[in-house]
């Protein structure tokens, strides 16, 4: 079960005028579920995107990267899920081009035109010959108001489908945000083994599409962790239809601009917590908050080398409050000069370590009491400056290794 995640709210997914999705059963792994997924992008949206680190990308990341470095106007998105063309080398790169292609040819626009997009089991063959039989049938079900058809259509493991949407004033009219994303395990930041779509109809510069998606991943997606791993699929797509009526965003320094980005904000962060909530077995959300570092960079070092600590990660799950192990963590994250003694560690009200040590005044039923709750921070203070990063994670149950173990069955 996810960790205090509600179903989402239909009456809060906005329509994007200019985008369309349409979700139909292609069959592509298994029957009887939604599993490809279109978005008709109206002539004059702009489109940025952020992908995974990974070097051993998936052929949809290849072709997505090659399609929005040739400058054309991006028109399509195209989505499964069950499979995720990763490992399939040059036969995985010429069935996404395959898929591109056939889409476009229905839509009247190139096949540069098109982004596609993957997720599911790594190094099997794509089914493209599926995907290309659904495409008549996925233009036909277009329509603005199934962003919860396309949530559903998109997940693997997860066991809720994840969307949001905002709106906020700009410039005298109301500007929209929707988003969609999927994940539930091999999540790790650079870029979480997720799929993210988020659509609004405000009027942005063309040319701060790409560095606002960037800067949104690296604000939300990338602070999430749920077993350490990077995916070969990442993909966070931001799509500008432009048809709000406001007033040109040209600037995020501008008032409007900060707004604009408050508000995509407020929409990636809600989806990519939701993916840490639908981790795989997960029973608790963890907010890791590390302050007093001299820079982010130590920060950010320490907050995952505590969410990613298998030992840390169990003894959550136990509602153990063995937090000797988050000091461990502490200790090895990495900075050569650490003077272990300017240590602080506290579990939301409670003060458990103080200069490197227990603390006198901690008792251990406190720790337990906070760790049986299913949210949970865990904040670290340095004592080193005035940086701070702030992570989320959840714990590591025996359900993920079931999950795990059994994913291809």
């Amino acid at each position: 079960m996810p960790v205090d995640l509600p179903p989402p709210n239909p009456a809060q997914l906005f329509p994007i005028a200019g985008v369309r999705i349409g979700v139909v059963q292609a069959g592509i792994r298994k029957a009887d579920r939604k599993d490809l997924t279109v978005f008709l992008l109206d002539e004059g949206t702009s489109v940025g995107a952020a992908f995974t680190a990974n070097r051993f990308c998936a052929a949809p990341v290849q072709v997505c990267q090659a399609h929005l470095a040739a400058g054309g106007q991006i028109r399509a998105l195209l989505i499964n899920t069950g499979n995720a063309n990763a490992g399939t080398g040059a036969d995985g790169l010429a069935r996404a081009r395959s898929t591109c292609e056939a889409l476009a040819q229905r839509l009247g626009v190139s096949a540069q035109q098109v982004l596609p997009f993957s997720t599911g089991v790594i190094m099997e063959p794509l089914p493209s010959e599926r995907i290309v039989a659904g495409l008549d049938a996925a233009i036909a079900a277009a329509g603005p108001a199934h962003w919860l058809d396309a949530a559903q259509g998109i997940m693997t493991t997860d066991t809720v489908p994840k969307a949001y949407g905002a709106q906020l004033p700009l410039s005298g009219r109301t500007v929209s945000i929707t988003g969609i994303s999927k994940g539930a395990g091999m999540i790790r930041p650079n870029m979480a083994t997720m799929l993210g779509f988020i659509a609004t109809d405000a009027c942005i510069a063309p040319a701060l599409l790409q560095p606002l998606a960037r800067k949104l991943a690296q604000a939300s997606f990338n602070r999430i962790t749920v077993d350490g791993d990077t995916s070969t699929n990442d993909s966070l797509v931001l799509m500008a239809s432009h048809q709000a009526g406001n007033l040109i965003i040209d600037s995020l320094d501008s008032a409007d601009g900060q707004a604009l980005y408050a508000g995509l904000l407020e929409v990636a962060l809600k989806l990519a917590h939701a993916i840490v909530r639908d981790g795989e077995g997960a029973t608790k959300f963890i907010t890791v908050q590390v302050d007093g570092g001299a820079n982010t960079e130590e920060c950010s070092r320490v907050a995952y080398a505590i969410a990613h600590s298998p030992l840390v990660k169990t003894a959550f799950f136990a509602s153990d409050p063995n937090l000797g192990r988050i000091l461990a963590a502490v200790g090895y994250a990495g900075i050569a000069d650490l003077d272990t003694d300017g240590i602080e560690l506290f579990l939301d009200d409670v003060h458990v370590a103080t200069r490197g040590g227990r603390n006198p005044a901690y008792q251990e039923a406190e720790g337990q009491r906070v760790m049986r709750q299913s949210e949970i921070r865990v904040r670290v203070d340095l004592g080193r400056g005035h940086a701070s990063h702030t992570v989320w994670t959840c714990d590591l149950s025996l359900d993920y290794v079931r999950i795990n173990a059994d994913y291809r069955s």
